[in-house]
């Protein structure tokens, strides 16, 4: 169709899209006529309307489409229909109106509280300061619920150690403190003096590598995963795992809700509920193995 070919070409030598990407346009957009041939003896993409639109959507749900699939089918629609109408060919976008399928929310994955006493088990670690800083990385992310950006950000002067509470540096260089118990603490001024006597020239990072640099985000992960992997069996095993693990027990425990998001750092209360979502998803587990007629 000339319509969509004049289309393409804008895409190539306009908007500079790569190939790839103007032949999964071209195949969206045909399977969208074909798909109106089939329903109509006639179709004109120049009279298209929100009703030709959904029902090509309800089909392609009909499909088992993926959500992603489908909403990236919509997007090239609607960069279509927009390119019409910035040529003065139609006079009202229908795609305007059009909403795609919403994704499905993964909940957050998160370990035991069990499986995490085993995890920080101190034989589980190579003796000496490496050893020692390992299983500090993994407890802070547990105790304090942390990002991994955040963790190599600290220095010692973000650590009161009296107060027993730490400051952190979030996104968009927000500042908040999190409070830390005895047992965080002991363990803060244990790798402490391990690192003094272990590490000679030395930056202001709490966090060393044996040369006396910062952590950088691969290592750390690589630290998590290497450790969680011993005792757990979940797909993801990173930094940020651990920091679901830590809101998921601070409400398990009782604590509100409010608190967990200033305490993680979240904008948005929002962003903290599907937390819920994970409690009671442990509640509904317990429930159908302890009761008799669950």
């Amino acid at each position: 169709m000339k319509l969509i070919d004049s289309f393409l070409i804008y895409l190539k030598f306009e908007k500079n899209y790569s190939d790839k990407t103007i032949e999964s346009y071209k195949s969206d957009l045909y399977e969208f006529v074909e798909f109106h041939n089939n329903q109509n003896s006639v179709f004109d993409m120049m009279e298209v309307n929100e009703e030709n639109i959904r029902s090509w959507v309800i089909s392609l749900m009909e499909c088992h489409l993926k959500e992603t699939s489908v909403n990236r089918k919509l997007s090239c629609l609607r960069s279509f229909y927009k390119y019409l109408l910035y040529k003065g060919m139609i006079i009202k976008d229908p795609t305007q109106k059009i909403v795609g399928p919403k994704r499905k929310k993964s909940l957050p994955v998160f370990i035991k509280i069990e499986d995490m006493e085993q995890i920080l088990l101190k034989e589980n670690f190579e003796e000496g300061f490496v050893g020692v800083r390992d299983r500090m990385i993994i407890d802070m992310f547990y105790e304090t619920g942390m990002r991994l950006s955040e963790l190599i950000g600290l220095t010692d002067k973000d650590v009161d150690l009296i107060l027993m509470k730490i400051k952190v540096t979030g996104k968009r260089d927000k500042q908040r403190y999190i409070p830390f118990g005895k047992t965080l603490k002991d363990e803060i001024i244990s790798y402490i003096n391990i690192r003094d006597s272990s590490v000679e020239a030395r930056c202001d990072s709490l966090f060393l590598r044996e040369s006396g640099e910062p952590l950088y985000r691969v290592l750390v992960y690589k630290i998590v995963k290497l450790h969680l992997s011993k005792v757990v069996s979940v797909k993801k095993k990173s930094p940020h795992v651990l920091r679901h693990t830590f809101a998921t027990a601070m409400l398990n425990n009782d604590a509100s809700l409010s608190a967990v998001k200033d305490l993680l750092g979240h904008e948005k209360l929002s962003t903290t509920e599907i937390y819920t979502h994970t409690t009671f998803e442990e509640l509904r587990k317990n429930y159908k193995q302890a009761h008799p007629r669950a």
